[in-house]
This record gives C-alpha cells, structure tokens and sequence, in this order.
C-alpha cells in the first residue's frame, strides 16, 4: 500500500462527501430514519457513503472495506482494511449543530495507521502524515483547494493539577463524570464525534474518557490522528492500546489522552 496515493485519496473523498452533507445541511428539512439498530440516519449519511465506497473501492480494489452504512460488509475479518463511518455525530447533524464529521481511517495489523477526519461545518481536516498528522484550516476554500496547514503535536506536558478534558455532547453520563471527578479539572468542554480525538491530537485537550458503546468506524481514524499526533488510546480496564479487527466491531471503554496523564484506575 501507497500510504501517499491513499492519503490523497482518502483526503479527496473526505472532501467530496463533506460538500454533499453541506448540501443536505444547508438546505431544507430532511427525512430522518431509523436503522435497524434504532440509530438515525439520514440521505446526507447514505450519499456520502455512496462517494466514499465507490471512491475507496476503485482506488483499492484489493483491500477489504468495512463501512458503518454496510451492513453486510460487517461480516469480513481481515487485520488489514479500509474503515469508514461516512457521518459519525448523525445526532449533531440533525440538530444543526456542527459537530459531525467524516471518517476514513486504514487500519494494517490492528492499528490505525492512517486516518482523515474532516469536519465540514467547521471547515477543519485533520489527517494523518509521514511526518505524523495535521490539520488543515479549510474555512471557504474551493475543493482543489489546500488551506493554510500546520502540524500539531498532543500537549507535551500536561499539568496533571489542572487538564482540560473533553467529552462527548451526545453521550455524557454519570459514570463518565464520576471517572472525571477523579482529576484535578482546569476546564471542561464538549464536542461530538470523533472530533474530541482530534482536539487532542491538536493539544486543544488533554484527556477523554469513553464510557458508553462505540464502534471501530467511530473512532479508527481519529485514533490514527491521535497516534500521529503522539496521543494514546487505551482500553479503559486495561490500559492496553486499543486494537481493530475485532469480532462484532465494537470499541471497549476507553480513554484517550497526552501521554504525561497520570491516568486513574
């Protein structure tokens, strides 16, 4: 694999879908309906899995692609894969508050090694790079466009008396806060999707904790960025590094963090 041809790829069909949402966002009200599993989703979700599918799929004929909006490409096993949630933060989307995003990660052995993560409403793309990862300031810029780029590192040195920790609009419970409780908080602030990864990946933030359910489309390329950015994603019981290519593709708990966290148990 190409890791520089499947960044450029993966960048332009983040593009692609995220204009198509912006379609379906910015314009009148749309259809929201349930998926088997009670989930919404909606026409934007469907059409940015269409360009980004068919997009990955001719670019990788040979690799294995596993996409949120597939069922059927659920059942593959493979330790090396395309991974995709074309719309990750639905929720967000239908209330029109911004915090949804695209999500195309490739996973080789386990790890995500490569990741885009593109928030359209925000005009931010943040992407994995040979150098590590970046983020993209994309603001009003045409699609062949490149916005002004900087690399981003995670906090080098977190004050343990005082992180900034992030968590999640959708999902937040009091197992969550309690688990919070157990540090010394300098601010709190919430965002959706896999964009809490990013922010630190960004060193915006310095912890998230995940209590609840998610899948490996949720979180594999925000993971990738967060890797590339120096970041860590653990199992929250073990602390062991998160891995993909599990059976039934759900996520344990887990925290992410700036490595100079002193992490509670």
């Amino acid at each position: 694999m190409d890791h520089t041809d499947l960044q450029q790829v993966m960048r332009r069909l983040a593009l692609l879908a995220g204009a198509k949402i912006m379609q379906v966002y910015d314009g009148p009200d749309f259809e929201v309906k349930s998926k088997s599993d009670a989930s919404p989703v909606t026409e934007a979700d469907e059409a940015a899995n269409e360009i980004i599918a068919a997009g990955l799929r001719a670019a990788f004929p040979g690799v294995p692609l596993i996409t949120e909006e597939e069922a059927e490409s659920h059942a593959q096993r493979a330790d090396t894969f395309l991974i995709v949630d074309p719309l990750d933060g639905t929720k967000e989307f239908i209330q029109r508050r911004g915090d949804f995003t695209v999500n195309i990660a490739f996973v080789e052995n386990g790890v995500p090694v490569r990741g885009v993560v593109y928030a359209p409403a925000k005009g931010r793309l943040f992407y994995t790079t040979a150098q590590g990862a970046s983020v993209e300031e994309m603001g009003a810029h045409e699609l062949d466009a490149v916005g002004p780029v900087k690399l981003i590192n995670v906090n080098p040195a977190p004050d343990n008396a005082a992180l900034m920790v992030v968590a999640s609009k959708s999902h937040r419970d009091g197992a969550t806060d309690d688990y919070i409780a157990k540090y010394a908080v300098r601010d709190m602030t919430s965002a959706g999707s896999s964009l809490k990864l990013c922010l630190i990946a960004t060193g915006e933030a310095d912890l998230y904790p995940r209590l609840g359910r998610t899948m490996e489309w949720d979180t594999a390329a925000g993971d990738a960025v967060l890797r590339g950015a120096g970041g860590v994603t653990v199992d929250f019981h073990t602390h062991d590094a998160l891995t993909y290519g599990k059976a039934g593709w759900d996520n344990p708990f887990f925290i992410a963090f700036a490595p100079g966290v002193d992490l509670k148990r």
